[in-house]
């Protein structure tokens, strides 16, 4: 007898993007806690009368169900799991490019608890007042080391000396943190390293550094593809400055 097609039923997940699919349906790319990054076929929910359109948005924690085998299997369910709203407007590309992120720095169907609930909290915090930049460090940070590519930010690679608060370093991605000088091009401050291992980024310093650290490291893995969020913000930063 032929084996019954898999069945997932009511499992934790966001809607990372979607593509239309002939008239009705669509192909969606969902983060779950329990099955990873998977892609899932949704028919009939294009239209007027598609009762899950206004439940399969993004920045909103779902419980999705899906039976079949293959690369995409059938959505046969989603519910909203809890009350929370999208994201407001000031967040969404910020939200996105959290989303890039995931796309294309994940595998299908390759668990990550701790990287679910990284994105999560990062959602969470979008979601409030607190500042975007934060938030974003701090999920490169976490996604970073769900996957297999955490930096060492306590020691220094030459001397295997730990990292001085008073020092400055420069980082080599895929080698790490060696020391230099105040002045030298791209230095970051060790006070910048130790607070970012604690993740308590309260200044702009440390932000700064935070974030050259954090997307050379991210440029890394990319290999040199653009994320589309990146040039969309500058394309909006630059429009804004003629104004």
């Amino acid at each position: 007898m032929p084996r019954n097609p898999r069945r997932v039923q009511l499992t934790p997940g966001y809607v990372l993007h979607h593509q239309p699919y002939r008239d009705t349906s669509r192909i969606l790319e969902v983060l779950t806690r329990e099955h990873g990054r998977t892609s899932l076929f949704a028919r009939g929910v294009r239209g007027p009368k598609a009762k899950l359109a206004a439940v399969l948005q993004p920045f909103r924690l779902l419980l999705l169900s899906w039976a079949g085998r293959g690369d995409a299997p059938q959505l046969i369910g989603a519910e909203s799991a809890g009350g929370e709203v999208g994201l407001p407007s000031r967040a969404l590309m910020a939200g996105f490019y959290l989303n890039e992120l995931i796309l294309k720095l994940t595998t299908r169907h390759d668990p990550l608890p701790v990287l679910f609930d990284a994105y999560h909290a990062a959602v969470a915090g979008l979601r409030s007042a607190a500042p975007a930049e934060q938030t974003l460090r701090l999920f490169e940070k976490r996604l970073l080391e769900a996957t297999g590519y955490g930096l060492e930010l306590a020691v220094e690679q030459q001397s295997g000396r730990t990292i001085e608060s008073g020092g400055w370093y420069h980082f080599r991605p895929s080698q790490g943190l060696f020391l230099t000088v105040a002045d030298a091009p791209g230095a970051i401050a060790g006070n910048s390293l130790l607070a970012l291992a604690r993740e308590e980024l309260d200044d702009q310093r440390t932000l700064d550094d935070s974030r050259r650290l954090l997307q050379s490291a991210l440029g890394e893995l990319l290999e040199g593809r653009e994320l589309t969020t990146r040039t969309v913000a500058r394309a909006v930063a630059r429009h804004e400055t003629r104004q």
